[in-house]
């Protein structure tokens, strides 16, 4: 059939499982060749896409909530949903997002860009529902990675106990970005491999060949189960909580699906139907990835597997840069210990724990947890190295603040993805962990310029006795050209270009500082530029010289503007009593959708061009 007229699913309800099957296969290689050409991701969405299209055949959606942990796995489902002639612009600025968007469609009922969110929110919908009593099905489909989180867990227990009607679809596929960690993800595969259950699909199998009633061979295995429940995680786990367990089921084989399905959709309880799928399907390099490389993935060829824009031999990563540096502080200190919560390979980590596995742990999707492991292991004379993305960095807010921040840890927190992030939109841009860490008290919250500063920057980050936090953003830069760190003084800052008798100044951080070098070096402006690279603490010397000139001062960042850097430097005048003409160019109060990092700078007004007009508008001087 022709993908691109699908208005919605419901022509899915006259079609034959021999229909299904063909049309799974259409839409595996629709993402596969859409998502080569823009980016996104890619393993996740391979693996759902039967399940993806028997739960819309099974389910009358929008009436009936489907909505996915996460989101990032939804591209059956706005291809179901009548999005599939707007793939093309999948990520891009001005096209639709690659998570679920309630403005996108009716059939979005629920939006996020982080894991574990899903059954929280399933309870509020399924109390809600009944509180209204209204009559409809509330289908999340959550991962076995999300699954082991707390939020999760949490939520098990609580919908246990409230037993409002829904139906939790647990997709495991033995991973989550990279492969999954942990006691209860060991116990689920023990099942997923155990004789008991491939036992049991056999004798499933053969039910399936004599056409025995689905609901009654459903009934079967929920009772076989309890004959295979050990000191595995079977469906007793799912009993303790309260839930019916339907499963394991086929998550590729639609006979088995809708049986499963219907089969729930008849209980009065919570029920937990448990498919196993293979993450990446139908894509060879995919299915045999087991470190997260075609988890999300940029423009690559089909045929080969090769990315369409390969680094240059004289850039490294930002995350590539970090890991290398923590790498060689790890070769010389027996003391320093790397955590990741389950982005090894996002965080270019992947080297570190194939060096050094005992002192490398990466405890899961649990933000909160990696930080006060990390106290621990501080309080045990370790030195913890932590690298968190800086929009997942605020799930552990509460950690940070009263037990990193108030005890003074020695931890050094790498901040990845800081600032915009591009194509992932509003759930992963990483501006606002300034705003939030900048009111802690006894920390250290810096960003480097260039590579040698950042590899100088961990050099005292190694070395300081408190909190130490260092951003970089995501995508490459040039590699350092000599292997020479300078010793850098905590809250110190630097004048980039110092001129006796300045026009203006202007303040900024990290990576858009030797852009703005070069335009005023090309024009031979008579502007100071300042490296804060320190947002915390800040260097009062160089400040106190910058606003007893009293000229104009120009902050410009990429971050949001409330609670950061231009509010320290406003309380500093206003502490001092000091006057200040000062402009900041920044991100407002708002949240920015997704797009290349270009395109979304220039629609906030925040490139480096808008700058120097602003400049010019305001002094008449450029």
């Amino acid at each position: 059939m022709d993908i691109l007229k699908i208005k919605d699913p419901t022509f899915l309800k006259n079609m034959k499982i021999s229909e299904m099957e063909e049309l799974s296969e259409q839409i595996r290689s629709f993402i596969l060749e859409n998502v080569s050409k823009t980016g996104g991701h890619l393993s996740s969405n391979l693996g759902v896409v039967e399940l993806t299209i028997a739960l819309h055949y099974c389910f009358n959606a929008p009436k009936d909530k489907i909505f996915f942990d996460v989101g990032h796995q939804c591209y059956t489902h706005k291809i179901l949903t009548g999005r599939a002639d707007k793939m093309e612009t999948l990520r891009q600025f001005g096209g639709i997002s690659g998570f679920q968007k309630r403005c996108e469609s009716e059939y979005d009922c629920f939006e996020a860009g982080h894991s574990s969110t899903s059954l929280p929110f399933a309870l509020g919908m399924a109390a809600g529902r009944d509180l209204n009593k209204e009559d409809y099905h509330i289908v999340p489909v959550i991962g076995d990675g999300s699954l082991a989180s707390g939020l999760s867990l949490e939520a098990l227990n609580q919908i246990g106990y409230q037993k409002h009607r829904m139906i939790i679809v647990f997709n495991d596929n033995n991973m989550s970005i990279s492969g999954n960690v942990g006691v209860i993800n060991s116990n689920i595969s023990k099942l997923r491999n155990s004789k008991g259950y491939n036992g049991l699909k056999d004798n499933v199998k053969s039910l399936l060949k004599k056409g025995k009633n689905g609901e009654a061979l459903i009934q079967a295995i929920h009772d076989i189960k309890e004959k295979i429940k050990g000191p595995i995680i079977d469906a007793g786990f799912f009993d303790d909580f309260g839930f019916y367990y339907i499963g394991p089921v086929n998550g590729h084989d639609f006979k088995s699906l809708i049986q499963a399905f219907e089969t729930a959709k008849k209980k009065d309880v919570p029920v937990v139907v448990h498919c196993i799928t293979t993450k990446g399907k139908g894509y060879k390099p995919a299915e045999e990835d087991i470190i997260g490389k075609w988890h999300g993935v940029g423009k690559f060829d089909i045929k080969t597997g090769k990315p369409l824009s390969a680094v240059p031999e004289d850039e490294i990563s930002y995350s590539g840069l970090v890991a290398e540096q923590v790498e060689r502080h790890m070769e010389e200190d027996k003391n320093i210990v790397a955590i990741t919560p389950a982005m090894e390979c996002g965080a270019k980590m992947n080297k570190l724990f194939s060096r050094f596995p005992e002192r490398c742990y990466d405890v899961g999707i649990a933000e909160d947890l990696a930080v006060d492991f990390a106290c621990g292991l501080a309080l045990s004379g370790k030195k913890p190295f932590v690298s968190i993305y800086s929009s997942f960095l605020q799930r552990a807010y509460d950690q940070l603040n009263h037990d990193v921040a108030r005890m003074k840890l020695p931890i050094m927190m790498g901040i990845d993805r800081c600032s915009l992030s591009g194509e992932d939109g509003d759930t992963h841009h990483g501006v606002f962990d300034i705003s939030f860490l900048r009111t802690l008290p006894n920390i250290v919250l810096c960003q480097g310029k260039d590579a040698k500063e950042i590899s100088s920057l961990i050099d005292v980050g190694f070395k300081c006795e408190k909190p130490f936090f260092i951003r970089y953003p995501k995508g490459n830069l040039k590699k350092a050209k000599d292997d020479s760190l300078d010793e850098i003084e905590i809250g110190s800052w630097e004048y980039l270009t110092d001129r006796s008798d300045p026009d203006l100044f202007i303040i900024s951080y990290g990576n858009a500082l030797m852009r703005i070098k070069k335009i005023i070096d090309d024009n031979d402006l008579n502007i100071t530029l300042v490296n804060a690279r320190f947002i915390k603490p800040i260097d009062e010397k160089i400040l106190l010289e910058v606003l007893k000139k009293e000229k104009p001062v120009y902050l410009y960042t990429s971050d949001i503007l409330k609670g950061g850097l231009g509010d320290e430097i406003l309380e500093f005048a206003n502490k001092n009593e000091l006057p200040i003409r000062m402009k900041a160019i920044g991100i407002d109060d708002q949240y920015v959708t997704h797009g290349s990092l270009s395109q979304l700078e220039e629609s906030l007004s925040i490139d480096i061009r808008s700058l120097f007009e602003t400049i010019n508008n305001d002094t008449k001087t450029i």
